[in-house]
């Protein structure tokens, strides 16, 4: 069965916020990475401002649950507004789950990334819901993870 997390966006501030979370919850972030250390893609150079922001990050905060987040750039900066900052990610057990909810909740709304392989090995997409609630939908392929330091 699917895992359901909550997954932050900010507006420049989330290394911030998370070692602030952190500091509240303890523990310590499995991962934590910047736009700077994205692998370079064709056409697509990472603003010299953009490059120390936060691309992800996840803390554990119980066995269950993980709050992930990062920070909004480039792009993607225009659509941020407080208040709808957040999402909510699923992480599905296999391709096929991720797809059919995907697909299904999807429905009627509006797809901001389709489903597609990632360069850090997962399968992922992104959209907005018929209510305007903000979606995940990941699955991490244990033949395709790269390790990260």
């Amino acid at each position: 069965m699917a895992s359901v997390n909550v997954y932050l966006t900010f507006n420049g501030n989330c290394r911030e916020a998370f070692d602030f979370y952190k500091s509240v919850f303890g523990g310590e972030y499995p991962y934590i990475g910047t736009f700077g250390e994205i692998p370079p893609m064709e056409g697509k150079e990472t603003p010299e401002e953009d490059k120390d922001k936060i691309m992800h990050v996840s803390l554990p905060v119980s066995k269950e649950t993980t709050l992930m987040g990062s920070d909004t750039g480039g792009e993607w900066s225009s659509n941020f507004k407080t208040g709808n900052n957040f999402s909510i990610s699923v992480n599905a057990e296999s391709k096929e789950e991720a797809d059919k909810l995907f697909n299904g909740l999807s429905a009627g709304g509006q797809v901001t990334m389709p489903m597609a392989d990632t360069f850090w090995g997962a399968y992922f997409g992104m959209f907005t819901d018929k209510f305007d609630i903000n979606w995940m939908v990941n699955y991490d392929d244990p033949a395709k993870m790269q390790q990260h330091p």
